[in-house]
This record gives C-alpha cells, structure tokens and sequence, in this order.
C-alpha cells in the first residue's frame, strides 16, 4: 500500500502539475492535542505540502475571484514514527480581499485532504484510510514567504472500527515555487 501511495505522488510531481506555481509549506507542531486535557500520547509532527496554484475548480461568484479549489500533497509523519501520506483540495483567500475588498498581507487557507496513514509507534486511528481537514492563517512577508499558524483534524469518518481522531497545532513556514 505504501508502495502504491508513493507511486501516485511521485506521477503527481512528474506531471505538468508540477510546474505550476504555489507554495512548499513546512510545518512543525503537536500532535494529539485535546483541549480538554484528555490525551496522552502527544507527539511532534513534522509537515510537508506542496500547493499548486492550478485552479481545479472555481466555486464562487465570476466577480469576485477568491473561491478557487486547488490542489496539494504532502507527507506529515510524527516522532512516534506515524506517517501519513495525503492530497486533497485547498482555498487560500485573502483575507483584507475578503473582508474589506482591500488585499493585505493575511491570508485564510482551509484544506480537505485524504490518504493512508500508518500508526507506528504513535496513537491507533482506526483505518488506514483516512481524512485531515485544517484551518490555516498566515502571514506573506515581504519576500513572499509566510508564516502560518494552523490547526488540523485527522479521522477516519467513522469507516473504521474505532474513531478517536487526532488534533494538530502547528506553525508552518511556505516559500513560493
């Protein structure tokens, strides 16, 4: 399974999706936090994505040109050797744009992705199969890079026997491609 994962992401970046523009984004943050005080299995998750500015789908109003999918993969792997490869969808809005009609430095990223995950070491999600959805906030420094602050959501949907779910807080660092 890893092997057919693999596959379908190294097809991804050999094609011409590949040299579209967008952003590598690398994270860094924790695993399993539960606001509540719950857990016990935190750990520190390490990030990659690469998003591309390739519109797959345009969900809003002609006018108004903030409301485009497009697509990312990546790879988030944690110190209790768990692994998840992913790809899925994102919007990225700005937020000044949004709110204001005015474009600033800050944007709104969510994303909705899906993959196969491995536990290792690492906390039992139930599935192999499994979906991440994350809520992200950065910052575009004048050299284009960001800075962001995201919080995620790993489940399996309830197609596995068990559901527990994990939370991610990370910061994340994106540079242009």
């Amino acid at each position: 399974m890893i092997r057919s994962v693999l596959f379908i992401i190294i097809l991804l970046f050999k094609t011409s999706i590949l040299f579209a523009q967008g952003y590598e984004v690398f994270g860094l943050g924790v695993y399993d936090v539960k606001f509540d005080g719950s857990s016990s299995n935190h750990a520190t998750d390490i990030r990659y994505e690469r998003r591309f500015d390739n519109t797959l789908i345009d969900i809003g109003p002609e006018k108004d040109n903030f409301f485009y999918l497009k697509p990312f993969v990546g790879i988030e792997t944690t110190t209790d050797s768990a692994i998840y490869f992913l790809g899925g969808i994102y919007l990225e809005d700005n937020l000044g744009k949004l709110l204001s009609g005015k474009e600033n430095k800050w944007n709104f990223t969510p994303s909705f992705g899906f993959g196969y995950y491995d536990e290792g070491n690492g906390k039992k999600l139930g599935n192999k199969l499994e979906f991440r959805t994350t809520f992200e906030l950065s910052y575009q420094l004048n050299n284009d890079d960001r800075i962001g602050f995201s919080l995620g959501h790993i489940s399996n949907a309830n197609i596995g026997n068990k559901n527990p779910g994990v939370e991610i807080i990370s910061l994340s660092y994106q540079k242009p491609f």
